[in-house]
């Protein structure tokens, strides 16, 4: 598979991203738990259908000590039993907030509620953040068809 276009070669592009990163970088300096800010990306991207970020953020996932078997589960998290109850919440409106399109209100309040009983305001805004920039991230991969498989890990920090 060939890139429509080369997302870090194109000056346009590449500022963009840049800020994207840096967004990014500034999430990692919040509250919100690493390993629920690398479910979140991993779902959203697997919802999107975007390859280029589903191998990023499984490897980045890994190299952080995350189990292969809660990565294979994420896909599938509601029948799993491997995630604690704030992932799932997280997990939940993750999967709300990708899918704003396909919902006539948006995110639900009762899936906010359930979000605001595991995290606190910080970690909230934190997590629809996340939830923001990985969409957008998602969005100029696969509108670009960004081929998937070579990440390495760290290669964006």
């Amino acid at each position: 598979m060939e890139a429509r276009l080369n997302l870090m070669a194109n000056p346009v592009s590449a500022k963009v991203i840049k800020h994207l990163i840096a967004a990014g970088q500034a999430l990692m300096d919040t509250t919100l738990p690493a390993a629920t800010r690398q479910l979140v990306m991993l779902r959203a991207s697997q919802i999107n259908g975007c390859a280029g970020c589903i191998d990023m953020h499984t490897k980045e996932a890994v190299a952080a000590g995350e189990t292969a078997v809660r990565l294979n589960l994420v896909a599938a998290w509601r029948e799993a039993t491997v995630f604690t109850e704030a992932e799932r919440a997280a997990l939940e409106l993750t999967e709300q907030g990708t899918r704003i399109a396909d919902a006539a209100g948006g995110v639900s309040d009762a899936v906010w509620a359930n979000a605001a009983k595991h995290y606190d305001e910080d970690q909230l805004a934190a997590l629809v953040a996340q939830i923001a920039l990985i969409n957008a991230f998602n969005r100029k991969n696969v509108i670009t068809q960004q081929p998937a498989g070579d990440y390495q890990v760290g290669q964006y920090h």
